[in-house]
């Protein structure tokens, strides 16, 4: 039988007194012995020691990405984060040189994931992963949407993550969402994605700079990150555009360059006709921005499927590169 994590017989004690009762816990931890061979009282005890936070379910409804782009880019387009991104490549530079070449990711991209994370790891997250994936399993299905199925994946995972990282469960801290480390993975894709770039044999991505910077570059990769590839282009757009061609969440590219040119959609840099592309618009405060997007966008969009994110981590690679010299 796996095991979770050793428990101390303290914290057995301190658990059954301010153990909390969660709506479907049982049958989650009955779940993850049946299918996962986790141990059950072992995860009934992490379970009552989740603590429900209305702040975790007040944060998901209202994230950064629901803001108008022009709100949104002064967040992350900042000077601070600028040469903060050209210190972390110049401090990391073998590092990222080592995963840029072993992947096939552009090193800028790299350095502006894990700026935009987490502010090169200035701030990885206070809230504790056991608690904001046990209130988003259990507590959040919405009258607008439900999501409780994904976390609860998640929090399975999250589990599944300690036996084999021997990361200690209560203690671990992320994002609202349960994200962890400079990276920001969800315990899925760290178990996916995360690499053991140092060799020690764990895979480490709050304290190992080359697991950290590896795994970034691991994941762009393994969704088809073409290195050297441009990621968008400000579109040019005919007064009788076709604008259903425009796209708001899927930017998977289906649609061949000469196919916009033939709707009235250009891109303002030359790209070979055969191209697969999207085209998407941001808002501005003077009305919508249009962009032409390819295959580099598409999987920015995998680590964060709002293309707010994605332009801000391109526009973010594209000034530290400038500033690093490259």
């Amino acid at each position: 039988m796996k095991r979770i994590l050793t428990l101390s017989l303290v914290s057995i004690l301190s658990t059954a007194c301010f153990a909390q009762q969660h709506p479907g816990a049982a049958e989650f931890a009955a779940k993850a012995a049946a299918e996962y061979d986790l141990d059950q009282e072992e995860v009934r005890i992490l379970l009552e020691n989740a603590r429900f936070k209305q702040s975790i379910v007040d944060a998901m409804t209202r994230p950064a990405e629901a803001k108008p782009w022009y709100k949104y880019r002064p967040i992350f387009i900042t000077e601070k984060r600028i040469e903060g991104g050209v210190e972390f490549w110049r401090e990391n530079e073998p590092l990222i040189r080592q995963a840029s070449e072993k992947y096939g990711v552009d090193p800028q991209v790299i350095v502006a994931i894990i700026g935009v994370e987490t502010f090169y790891g200035g701030n990885t997250g206070s809230y504790r992963v056991l608690d904001a994936l046990t209130t988003l399993s259990f507590y959040y299905p919405t009258s607008i949407r439900d999501r409780s199925e994904f976390f609860s994946k998640e929090l399975m995972n999250f589990f599944m993550l300690g036996d084999e990282e021997g990361l200690p469960l209560e203690d671990v801290t992320g994002s609202y969402a349960g994200a962890m480390g400079l990276g920001q993975f969800m315990p899925s894709s760290y178990r996916e994605y995360a690499v053991d770039m140092d060799g020690d044999g764990r895979r480490d991505l709050w304290s190992s700079m080359p697991d950290i910077i590896g795994s970034v570059a691991n994941y762009l990769h393994r969704h088809g990150w073409e290195p050297g590839q441009p990621v968008t282009y400000p579109a040019i757009l005919s007064p009788d555009a076709d604008k259903s061609l425009v796209t708001k969440r899927d930017f998977k590219v289906k649609t061949p360059v000469s196919v916009l040119e033939e709707a009235g959609i250009e891109s303002s840099q030359p790209v070979p006709t055969e191209t697969l592309a999207a085209v998407g618009a941001l808002e501005e405060e003077d009305g919508d921005r249009y962009f032409v997007t390819f295959k580099n966008f598409y999987v920015i969009t995998r680590y964060n499927r709002s293309p707010l994110y994605a332009m801000a981590v391109y526009e973010l690679s594209e000034a530290i590169r400038g500033g690093y010299g490259q």
